[in-house]
């Protein structure tokens, strides 16, 4: 599997969806078992490269602006719906994490911006393709640090200052 083919997994079960990234998770199993084993395992080293690459302190801050605060879970749960909104928000997000201010249409955060689910569909599609847990993918971990320098979560100021865009549309009110 390519990384076009790739995206446009991601892309058709998000429209499939309607956005919903509970609905998007189920779409993805579903379409993932339509595949051989081994695209699967394909399909889960492409978004496990990309969930790593996302392993970055502005990122992480802007997904506090968007939550209203973000543990190291909700993070990770970020960085796997960020994955499930295709390429352009993901790698638009990775270039300038204040452009999301611009790449989102909207943010409700009842239903965005966890992705829990999205980052166990592989894993489960080649589990109920082959009866066995999927095996290691073979890359390597995500760093022990996130990438670039260091935000302060609870410092308002430092946030606005950092990301004003994305704190404009979507910090809180």
């Amino acid at each position: 599997m390519d990384e076009t083919e790739f995206w446009e997994i991601i892309d058709s079960t998000r429209e499939a969806a309607d956005g919903d990234p509970e609905d998007h998770a189920d779409l993805l199993v579903e379409r993932l078992t339509q595949l051989d084993p081994d695209s699967v395992l394909d399909f889960a080293r492409h978004f496990e490269a990309r969930y790593n690459r996302a392993y970055a302190w502005d990122l992480w801050g802007a997904a506090a602006v968007l939550l209203g605060g973000a543990s190291d879970d909700a993070f990770d749960w970020f960085r796997c719906w960020l994955i499930g909104q295709g390429r352009e928000v993901f790698e638009g997000a990775l270039h300038d994490p204040d452009a999301l201010a611009e790449l989102l249409d909207d943010f409700d955060e009842e239903i965005d911006g966890d992705g829990e689910e999205l980052g166990y569909a592989a894993d489960e599609a080649y589990e109920q393709l082959t009866g066995v847990v999927a095996p290691d993918l073979g890359l390597p971990p995500q760093p022990a640090e996130p990438l670039g320098s260091p935000v302060d979560f609870e410092d308002d100021e430092a946030l606005a200052a950092r990301f004003p865009e994305l704190w404009d549309r979507f910090g809180p009110r």
